[in-house]
């Protein structure tokens, strides 16, 4: 009879005391992830799609933009999404793991990723409750927008995002920032 290996599961403890490397160490529910350092592609379009969110996110109050290095923690998951958008934290919160949860997050795939964020992250951002998740292709240059409940929507040419505590609605020109981001 032949058994099926199982993986160790990873501690969020075992995650801290990876070595600051250049690499990007991820645990999703216990399996832990390694990304090598990211294209200058990928930073132009974080870089671009933060320089849109900024002036909205605080022109509605919705809190602030968060990028690299900023940690989403849920149970034994701890991740660093390339953008979100959160609540600015009260003093009670200045934790990771008692921030206020996102309602945005913005992944930018790339062939080392590509799998996880379509997959493992997802599953960990519907699960948690975040309202809305953004995965940026800039290979196909679209960005697909996941929301807990409905159907996945990939945009190519005008995305459209109006959280519940905005007033108005924040219009992206995808292939101007794809134009923009990678030429």
């Amino acid at each position: 009879m032949h058994m099926a290996a199982q993986t160790a599961q990873w501690t969020l403890r075992e995650l801290h005391r990876l070595p600051d490397d250049g690499n990007r160490y991820e645990l999703v529910r216990g399996e832990l992830f390694v990304t090598p350092p990211p294209s200058f592609g990928h930073e132009e379009l974080a870089s671009v799609l933060r320089r849109i969110l900024e002036p909205y996110v605080a022109r509605e109050r919705l809190g602030r933009v968060y990028g690299p290095r900023a940690v989403f923690r849920v149970k034994r998951s701890e991740v660093e999404p390339d953008l979100m958008v959160r609540a600015i934290a009260t003093s009670r919160q200045r934790s990771w793991a008692r921030a206020p949860l996102p309602i945005l997050i913005v992944e930018i795939v790339s062939d080392s990723t590509r799998r996880r964020d379509h997959m493992q992250k997802r599953a960990l951002y519907m699960d948690a409750g975040i309202p809305e998740y953004w995965i940026v292709d800039g290979e196909e240059r679209t960005i697909r927008e996941v929301r807990p409940g409905a159907d996945d929507v990939v945009q190519s040419r005008v995305l459209r995002w109006k959280p519940p505590a905005a007033t108005s609605v924040l219009a992206i020109d995808i292939r101007a920032l794809f134009k923009e981001a990678l030429g």
